[in-house]
């Protein structure tokens, strides 16, 4: 059950497209987003559908990948880990940050042209 432990997976579509960026360690960093969607029926028995954004986080050799391959609108599914963070603004306000540490993904459907 170990593996069980902090592991987020999703199927969801692109946002935008990665932004990719190499650290001054050389390493290298993608950041994107993706919408998960919902549908289900409210009480008056209407049917509803509800987006959630994820923040999606991709380090060295799948960062790579990511700026290869994933395009704004690309559905994928992809598994990683839950991360919090924090960070004081350039106004000293302290902002919180949820992401998902990406492990692993597979692209599902390439947006239509």
């Amino acid at each position: 059950m170990n593996n069980l432990r902090n592991r987020v997976q999703l199927i969801g579509n692109l946002g935008q497209d990665p932004e990719v960026k190499t650290l001054e360690s050389g390493k290298k960093v993608a950041n994107f987003t993706i919408a998960t969607r919902e549908e289900f029926k409210n009480a008056e028995g209407q049917k509803v559908s509800e987006s959630t954004w994820h923040n999606i986080v991709a380090w060295n050799g799948l960062a790579d990948i990511v700026s290869k391959y994933l395009k704004k609108g690309n559905e994928v599914a992809l598994e990683g880990k839950l991360v919090y963070r924090s960070y004081e603004d350039k106004s000293g306000v302290t902002r919180y940050v949820t992401e998902i540490v990406l492990n692993d993904l597979a692209l599902l459907r390439k947006k239509a042209s």
